[in-house]
């Protein structure tokens, strides 16, 4: 057993909560509570195969909830026993993960992504007994290692519907058994294990109860009510509900007022902002990139291409006025009306016509897009959270947002710095601890802190500052310590880059390994009246892309000393996929692996050996 460390915190600060929060409750109360206040009320919504939107009402989608609930109790799962679901985001998903902690079971989500050895080593570590796949090529990977999985008794697909046959089972279990099984269940009780996506080596499983992730649900309440508990919210959910950010959103929306839409093909999802109309948006920084890039490619060269300059420039010294808390001048107001007109409200409709504002994150992000997206009217809140906070620690408010930091803690939560400037967090929100591992539990979460991981600091009124992480903490040959974060943040708004990865651990300087995304290249090719490529060893070679490339390393140089830049470059012929290891589930990369793939091209191109 490991001996737990004292915890030294040098600076800390707490949003006080506004109210006390009861954590002794179960997380289907939310569910309940909203049907009984408001039951004709639409909540939840999902889009059918021709494009139409339909939705449950508060008391359709608790009926719903419960009639599978009692399904598991007649299928014959116990309190305790693990289910797991491995499927895109949809409304029966979100159904099924209620009916499963309603009755004191453990919702265990699976990545779709996850391979066939890595859902054996879930279920087995989880105590699965029940799996629930998307379809047949997820039940294959179930069925492949069920000889190895000694618990796990079924496996039923949602495209063959699962959540009917559960209902079936149900049929001869009274309501009185259901209410019975879920008043036995209290804010205590294990309600998930959520498995990280393991960037920084093998995926941990973290215990939530549903103490914990209700706490966190009203401390969001009590701190943004804006986003989740007035009239006429609604929230468009396509991340995966396998990650905790989409899970506690989906509960959000039950404890709060928000309407939750939900969809699961990225490949429609600016139709859907426009059908469903979203006043909330959560992404991560990647999709605002993208559009920002879009429109850069849309205005292309000539007049229009020198408009959007103007255009961006004039968001940004709009925003940087705004942040600085000065009245930005004549000549920047005239301009800045003018480019609303013909510019800033055609950007702002690809939300959707009631946007109002949006939460990123999951990754650095580019202070220079967040001005632009504030400048034209469409802040970009940064946020900050673990799978062992159940979701957000900190996200700046539309009314007190400082670009450059992840905002304050929610209400009830307490961000600390430790003597090494390590980012800890302390509040009713903090997961048990990580499942059937007491070692690292007594490691991360000492003295009630939990050790992020992540480095940062806190300002006189509380704003959080992240500055990097102590394991990608890159130390030059020269003793420089820099942190790669908003560096690759930066190279990676460029509309041909995909990743970035900077590079120069006991190195003599820093570098960066980076990727090509084929399609935007050769759409911003086309713009300026290039020839595409047609594959990406050819667009790594190509001279006008490599210019592009240099173009961003350069601007990210420019927000660092020299020790810190880039001094050197290589775009790969390849990608960071999720299929070759070099990116997680949740799409961060994989530092140490990518860096052992690319061992050769690092030390004998990047570092080129001096010849004696």
């Amino acid at each position: 057993m490991v001996e737990q460390a004292e915890t030294i915190i040098s600076k800390q600060y707490t949003t006080p909560l506004k109210q006390p929060i009861d954590q002794d409750i179960n997380l289907f109360d939310f569910l309940d509570r909203r049907a009984t206040s408001n039951p004709n009320g639409s909540m939840v919504e999902y889009k059918e195969d021709d494009g139409t939107w339909h939705s449950f009402s508060a008391e359709e989608f608790r009926r719903k909830v419960i009639d599978i609930a009692k399904g598991l109790i007649g299928w014959g799962v116990r309190k305790g026993e693990g289910v797991a679901i491995i499927a895109h985001t949809s409304w029966q998903w979100t159904a099924l993960d209620m009916a499963i902690m309603a009755v004191g079971a453990l919702t265990v989500p699976v990545y779709e992504t996850n391979s066939a050895t890595q859902i054996r080593t879930i279920f087995n570590n989880s105590n699965v007994v029940l799996a629930v796949a998307e379809d047949d090529a997820q039940r294959d990977k179930v069925e492949s290692i069920r000889h190895e999985a000694p618990t796990l008794r079924d496996v039923l697909m949602f495209d063959a519907d699962a959540l009917d046959t559960i209902i079936e089972f149900g049929k001869g279990v009274s309501d009185e058994e259901f209410w019975n099984r879920k008043n036995a269940t209290h804010g205590d009780d294990l309600a998930t294990i959520v498995y990280t996506s393991g960037s920084t080596g093998a995926p941990k499983g973290i215990e939530i109860s549903h103490g914990n992730m209700a706490y966190l649900c009203e401390s969001a309440k009590q701190y943004m009510p804006r986003a989740c508990n007035i009239p006429n919210r609604r929230l468009l959910l396509f991340l995966p509900l396998s990650h905790v950010f989409a899970r506690f959103m989906a509960l959000l929306s039950f404890a709060g007022t928000l309407q939750l839409g939900l969809s699961g093909n990225m490949k429609t999802i600016v139709k859907d902002f426009e059908s469903f109309g979203p006043t909330l948006l959560l992404a991560v920084p990647r999709v605002f990139e993208k559009v920002y890039n879009a429109a850069s490619q849309r205005a292309g060269g000539g007049l229009a291409g020198k408009l959007f300059v103007r255009a961006t420039k004039t968001a940004k010294d709009w925003s940087r006025a705004q942040q600085e808390g000065r009245k930005p001048s004549v000549s920047t107001r005239v301009a800045h009306a003018f480019y609303e007109r013909i510019v800033y409200r055609k950007i702002r409709t690809i939300f959707g016509p009631n946007a109002d504002f949006a939460i990123t994150g999951g990754a650095p992000m580019d202070p220079e897009l967040s001005h632009f997206f504030n400048g034209i009217g469409m802040p970009l809140l940064e946020g900050y959270g673990m799978t062992e906070t159940c979701g957000p620690v900190c996200v700046s408010l539309p009314e007190n947002n400082r670009i450059g930091t992840i905002g304050q803690p929610l209400c009830g939560v307490t961000a600390g710095i430790a003597d090494d400037g390590e980012l800890c967090v302390k509040g009713g929100s903090v997961c048990m601890g990580y499942h059937n591992n007491p070692d690292i539990t007594a490691q991360q979460i000492t003295d009630g802190w939990l050790h992020t991981g992540d480095l940062g600091d806190i300002d006189e009124d509380g704003f959080v500052y992240i500055t990097g992480r102590k394991k990608d903490l890159i130390i030059t040959a020269g003793g420089k310590n820099v942190s790669p974060g908003q560096l690759e943040a930066s190279v990676m708004t460029s509309p041909v880059v995909d990743q970035c990865l900077v590079i120069g651990d006991r190195k003599p300087f820093v570098a960066a390994l980076v990727t090509l995304d084929l399609a935007d290249a050769n759409t911003w090719l086309k713009a300026r009246g290039a020839e595409p490529a047609e594959s990406l060893s050819d667009l790594a070679a190509n001279p006008i892309v490599h210019a592009e490339v240099e173009r961003a390393v350069n601007q990210a140089n420019e927000n660092v000393s020299r020790a810190e830049s880039i001094r050197k470059f290589e775009i790969l012929p390849d990608r960071f996929t999720q299929e070759n290891g070099m990116l997680t589930a949740s799409l961060k990369t994989r530092r140490a692996q990518i860096v052992a793939h690319y061992r050769t091209l690092i030390d004998t191109v990047i570092y080129t050996p001096k010849k004696k």
